[in-house]
């Protein structure tokens, strides 16, 4: 039986435009575009200069902090310029352009580390951090961090999130289907990193394929457990997927140790399986090509940097005029104004529609119909939370618990007054947590 947890939806998926289409291989562009702000953590600083020529896996910024994430180029070729440059958030970041020879030459540090029997806990979180691996489901957050919970938190569950509940994404889907091995070996050395003799991989019953290739490699090893989840959003939010599997609540306010689970992204984990066995660092990602006005959609294997223009016309470029163009899903992706933003490390699917509605409308009066209430899957009022963080009432909200809200936009998608809570809620978030840091 699925499992699944209390509140959320099911969502029309339109994963059938992508699911069935193999990952394709794009080659680098002609110049790639890499922000030094690709993760949640202390700043970067340039560890290169324009004119120097680098090579493929080279860092190009880095940081001593514990939580940081270091960047390496995915191309050889040569730093033509250091610049403000718009990112995927919308913001103006300090982006490295790098211009592809196309020659693929690897940096000589790009070597297999010792075998997994041979290293200590250290040396493998080590080896996750120099290889610039973070959250990619969206966060961002550096995965040596997240493996590195505090001594008094009991983990006895480590989920590879396979759930993808986002509608039109398909890359994890193709990567279980197409990267097995590697997914199961990836889990297999964060298993021992934690020291933990079983992990559970959880994917969602619409994709019977990857469940039964994942089932039948898995049964081989006999100690990953691959657990069928309920078709529903947000059935990949980590709270979510925690109590799914474990049934398990995260306290609010918590984080997922304190359930005395971690969960990690299926690219993640194939990205860790990477760097333990060829000593690569993060270097690509799959993304989803999708929506109306894509003239070849699909999943395609990009190289970090890549601009969206570039995809766009490896693609076939558009047979419609895009409407709404967004970087991730349509529930919690990021409207782009411009193709000139490359992919980055937490980039999933590019999604292009002809029938987006873009006209403004003033929020109408809520009508008190509760259905962001009863949906919420973290069981918040959506309708108060949003009311107060519009009036910037920032204390109101923090007592009905605004940092709870995983943003995953189930308020504003069933609003039949078309209000959108979920932005208001996330601009009162940004401030209340920078007013903490201020005081801090």
């Amino acid at each position: 039986m699925a499992q699944t947890f209390k509140g959320g939806l099911h969502i029309d998926d339109h994963k059938e435009i992508t699911n069935r289409i193999p990952i394709k291989k794009i080659p680098g562009a002609p110049v790639h575009i890499f922000p030094i702000q690709q993760h949640i953590g202390a700043p970067l600083d340039l560890e290169v200069s324009v004119g120097d020529r680098v090579l493929v896996g080279q860092r190009l910024a880095g940081s001593s902090a514990f939580v940081s994430a270091p960047i390496h180029s995915s191309v050889s070729g040569t730093v033509t310029d250091i610049k403000q440059h718009l990112h995927p958030s919308g913001a103006m970041v300090t982006s490295i352009f790098v211009e592809n020879d196309y020659q693929d030459e690897k940096h000589p540090d790009i070597q297999p580390p010792k075998p997994v029997d041979q290293l200590s806990r250290e040396e493998m979180l080590e080896i996750i951090k120099n290889a610039g691996i973070v959250g990619m489901g969206g966060a961002g957050f550096p995965t040596h961090v997240k493996l590195s919970p505090p001594p008094e938190k009991n983990i006895t569950h480590i989920i590879v999130n396979g759930a993808e509940c986002e509608p039109y994404l398909t890359s994890d889907h193709r990567r279980m289907l197409e990267n097995t091995d590697e997914i199961l070996n990836g889990l297999t050395i964060v298993m021992k990193l934690l020291g933990l003799s079983e992990g559970y991989i959880g994917v969602e019953q619409n994709k019977p394929d990857a469940i039964a290739v994942l089932k039948e490699k898995a049964a081989e090893r006999g100690n990953i457990r691959i657990v069928t989840l309920k078709t529903k959003y947000p059935q990949g939010a980590e709270k979510q997927l925690i109590y799914a599997v474990t049934k398990r609540q995260v306290p609010s306010g918590g984080l997922p140790a304190d359930a005395g689970a971690i969960v990690i992204n299926i690219d993640t984990v194939t990205a860790i399986s990477r760097a333990f066995t060829y000593g690569k660092p993060l270097l690509e990602r799959i993304i989803t090509l999708t929506g109306d006005c894509f003239a070849e959609p699909g999943n395609v294997a990009v190289p970090l940097g890549v601009p969206l223009s570039y995809l766009v016309e490896q693609a076939g470029g558009f047979v419609k005029e895009p409407k709404r163009l967004i970087l991730g899903g349509p529930m919690m992706g990021i409207s782009q104004y411009s193709l000139d933003v490359p992919i980055i490390k937490t980039s999933s699917c590019i999604l292009a529609l002809s029938t987006a509605d873009t006209t403004y409308q003033e929020d109408s009066p809520c009508i008190r119909c509760g259905k962001c209430v009863t949906y919420c899957p973290i069981n918040l009022m959506p309708l108060h939370l949003g009311r107060y963080a519009a009036e910037g009432n920032l204390e109101q909200a923090e007592k009905y618990h605004i940092l709870d809200c995983i943003e995953c936009g189930v308020c504003s998608y069933l609003c039949p007054g078309k209000q959108s809570p979920l932005q208001y809620i996330r601009v009162a978030k940004q401030q209340i947590l920078e007013n903490r840091r201020k005081k801090q």
